[in-house]
């Protein structure tokens, strides 16, 4: 018996990687955050909810990008955007950045740099490497991943940040720009993704798609992301169940 790479019904080529967006569908980024929220809050003796903080902060990222994606903005790495979303969070929530110290606040913003993982992540991403590249395709820059990699032991074969694309998800370059850098065909990598709409741009410029069920990334109340929204080429419910329909074993 020899493996066979799984073939992508919608592209009709091997896939040789299987790339991960990182934030919500490998590691949980709410809860991770909240927890750095409530320690910062009660070491300072603030009274917040940690959970709508998260949310809160969370809700500037596309709104900062979309700034860069259109042009309005130079490239500015996702590190910067987090230390300026996060001032405007505390604002938010009552509490002035200009009187905590910068030490602090640089530390509370690499909350993002030691996310916990998923309990399926870490097994399922060794069992896909085990015949495929495995990656993040996500819109953190590299220093960033590296450190949540090394912090939740996420097994990656290569990182490549957006600071390495120069570009955000979902301009078609984020995906192109990171195949490129593997000498690989669009059609050769596959996106594995919690979030339709990161699938429908990753769709749109050949890539291979796989839908991941994360149910509660954003709490107990989400409404979007439940299932499946398109005909991807594969849709489970962890990275351990999307690693067994990957393995397909042939007669050599």
């Amino acid at each position: 018996m020899s493996f066979q790479p799984y073939r992508s019904p919608s592209t009709g080529r091997p896939v040789r990687a299987v790339l991960f967006d990182t934030f919500g569908t490998v590691v949980d980024w709410r809860t991770g955050v909240a927890q750095e929220v409530a320690a910062f809050a009660a070491a300072h003796g603030h009274t917040l909810d940690a959970g709508a903080f998260a949310d809160r902060w969370r809700a500037l990222y596309q709104p900062a990008m979309e700034a860069i994606r259109t042009g309005e903005r130079g490239f500015t790495k996702l590190d910067t955007l987090h230390r300026e979303n996060l001032d405007e969070a505390l604002r938010h929530f009552g509490i002035d950045p200009d009187q905590v110290s910068s030490g602090i606040l640089a530390e509370l913003n690499k909350s993002w740099h030691r996310l916990p993982a998923w309990p399926d992540s870490v097994e399922g991403l060794a069992s896909i490497r085990r015949h495929y590249i495995v990656g993040p395709l996500s819109n953190g820059n590299t220093s960033l991943l590296l450190d949540m990699a090394r912090n939740a032991g996420l097994p990656w074969d290569v990182i490549i940040g957006s600071d390495m694309t120069r570009t955000y998800k979902p301009l078609p370059e984020a995906y192109l720009r990171t195949a490129e850098f593997l000498d690989l065909e669009p059609g050769e990598v596959m996106l594995a993704a919690a979030h339709n709409s990161d699938l429908h741009a990753a769709r749109e410029t050949g890539l291979a798609t796989a839908f991941i069920a994360r149910p509660t990334e954003h709490g107990p109340g989400q409404t979007a992301d439940l299932a499946p929204e398109g005909d991807w080429d594969l849709a489970a419910s962890s990275i351990t169940e999307l690693a067994r329909g990957l393995v397909q074993q042939l007669q050599s």
